[in-house]
This record gives C-alpha cells, sequence and structure tokens, in this order.
C-alpha cells in the first residue's frame, strides 16, 4: 500500500515505521523531527525489540506528498482547523481515511469533508513517546481496534487489520467503532486529565486509595454516559476492573498525553476527549459530574506560579 501519515508524532511515528518496516511505500508528514529523521533516519526503541530506518520519506507540505491508498491520521485533535486541508491534497478517487485520533468528533470532521464511505477510525492501546529528534521510544502495549465510521463490519476493515497485524501490530476489527471510542475514553478521560493536573503518573494515583476510588468513579461515569448512547453491546461495569488491573501491569509509569502536553505549554484535546463526551451524554440524560469537574480544571489553563 502506499500509505500518508499525518499526524507524525509518537504515535504515527510508531505505526507509520511499522508498516514501513512490512513493506509499505509510507510517507511521512513531518514538523519538528523533518531536519533529523531525512538525514540520519528514524530509530525505533521498544521492548519487542530495537530497529532503524535508514531511509524515511518525509515532507514538509502534504501538497508534495500525491495520491495515496490509506491516510493514517495521529494528529493531535486540537490541531482539527487544519486537518482538511492537510489531508485534502492526499485524497485520490479510492483513497481510504483512518484516525487513530483521541475522543469523539474525528470521523464525523472527516466524513462531513470527504465522505462517510471514505472513513474508518481506531483506538490504539498504547504507551509511546518521542525522545530526541528521530527517535520513537515504544514502552508497553500497541494494539489496535478500528471499524467503519458507518458501522459493521467490512471487507475493508478486516483487510486494514491484517495489513496492520502483518505488520507486528495486534488488530482486530470490530462492527461497533462508537463502542471501542468509548471503551478508550474510560481510560483517557480520568488518566489524562486527573495526571495533567496533578503531576503524577497513573501508578502514583492508584497506589493511593483516595486517589483510586477517583479514577473508578470517572471510569463508571464514562461507562453511563457511553451506553446511553445506542450502542450494539453495552459497555460492561467489570471493564472498569480491567482497565485498572491494566493500567498497574502495563502503563504504571506512563505519562499520559495530556500531562506531557500541559508542562511543555502545548494545548490540550479537550474538546475532543471531554467537551463531546460531556455534551453526548448530557443529551441522552446523563450527568457525568465528576467528568465536568475535570474539564473546568483543565480549561482554566496553566497554575499559577508561585
Amino acid at each position: 500500500m502506499n500509505i500518508a501519515v499525518v499526524g507524525a508524532g509518537a504515535v504515527g511515528l510508531y505505526y507509520g515505521s511499522l508498516l514501513q518496516r512490512a513493506g509499505h511505500e509510507v510517507r511521512f508528514l513531518l514538523r519538528r523531527d523533518y531536519d533529523a529523521i531525512t538525514r540520519s533516519g528514524l530509530t525505533v526503541t521498544s521492548p519487542r525489540g530495537d530497529f532503524h530506518l535508514e531511509e524515511i520519506r518525509g515532507f514538509r507540505d502534504p501538497r508534495d506528498m500525491g495520491t495515496v491508498d490509506l491516510v493514517l491520521i495521529a494528529l493531535k485533535a486540537f490541531a482539527n482547523r487544519h486537518l482538511v486541508e492537510m489531508v485534502r491534497p492526499l485524497v485520490g478517487s479510492a483513497t481510504a481515511l483512518f484516525t487513530v485520533q483521541n475522543g469523539l468528533g474525528n470521523e464525523e470532521l472527516l466524513a462531513d469533508a470527504f465522505g462517510g464511505e471514505r472513513v474508518l477510525g481506531g483506538v490504539a492501546m498504547i504507551g509511546v513517546t518521542r525522545g530526541e529528534p528521530g527517535v520513537v521510544n515504544h514502552m508497553a502495549l500497541g494494539s489496535i481496534r478500528l471499524g467503519e465510521f458507518r458501522g459493521g463490519r467490512s471487507p475493508r476493515s478486516e483487510q486494514l487489520a491484517a495489513t496492520f497485524s502483518a505488520a507486528g501490530v495486534t488488530c482486530e476489527a470490530v462492527a461497533d467503532l462508537r463502542k471501542i471510542r468509548w471503551e478508550k475514553l474510560v481510560w483517557n478521560i480520568p488518566f489524562n486529565g486527573l495526571c495533567a493536573l496533578t503531576g503524577q503518573t497513573p501508578g502514583k494515583l492508584l497506589a493511593n486509595p483516595a486517589t483510586r476510588s477517583l479514577v473508578a468513579e470517572i471510569m463508571d461515569e464514562v461507562i453511563a454516559g457511553g451506553n446511553a448512547q445506542g450502542l450494539s453491546e453495552p459497555i460492561s461495569p467489570e471493564y472498569r476492573d480491567e482497565m485498572l488491573a491494566s493500567t498497574v501491569q502495563h502503563t504504571s509509569d506512563y505519562r499520559p498525553s495530556m500531562m506531557v502536553d500541559r508542562l511543555e505549554g502545548r494545548p490540550l484535546e479537550l474538546e475532543a476527549i471531554y467537551r463531546i463526551p460531556l455534551r453526548y451524554a448530557a443529551q441522552q440524560g446523563v450527568p457525568m459530574v465528576r467528568v465536568g469537574m475535570l474539564h473546568a480544571l483543565l480549561d482554566l489553563g496553566e497554575p499559577i506560579q508561585p
């Protein structure tokens, strides 16, 4: 396949590098790492084995990339105001658009601009960060679940899952994209917000009985909000305990993306991870009081420095 990666941060670089290593032609839209990667290639460190790609097709401008079979979108959702103009030059008659961005609303944006028949979405359960320019550090997990924006399994979604699996990514095609989006929010909403506000890792939050209880209560709110959306099957109450156990085992010391963004003074993905889920839940009469509190505190901005 000819694949373009839009949003070549840690997630986009990691998955794109695996697809290139598997033999696909991958083109990366680069910003910060452009000079380092085009000069010296891309290095990935991982508990599954480090590797280096000597040659990377990197571009600064999507208009220079040409049309592709698949656009893999890992752009931070706070930059979605630029997403359509980034993607448009890459779209040919049969191009599929696959977003693994956080939160809700990303598929709808792409469908409005390019047609829902082109759009797939997915959730990536992964711990990965950028190191020095040209280096990506994969720490844990890495699986993807994906589905059609219009719902149902399709030959295309099954083939895309097979493509990722062949590249070394555990990947599953599902029939209900909305369900897996809300399941990801069960983790993202409490840990992104609480870690960003407190500066503590997920493991520290779960080691303290009071904050562990708060995490669990927020997760319960998100599960209730998701289950009010008419999902094909409800999210099980036990899913909360599965997420808590998985966090302790795999991402205890991981710094969630919103925590890193706040520490480095970047915008936060508040619209996709908080405002839209809060709105959808409220439309169904489900209050998410603790989630609303998290959003309100995050929306205040940076703390005042002494």
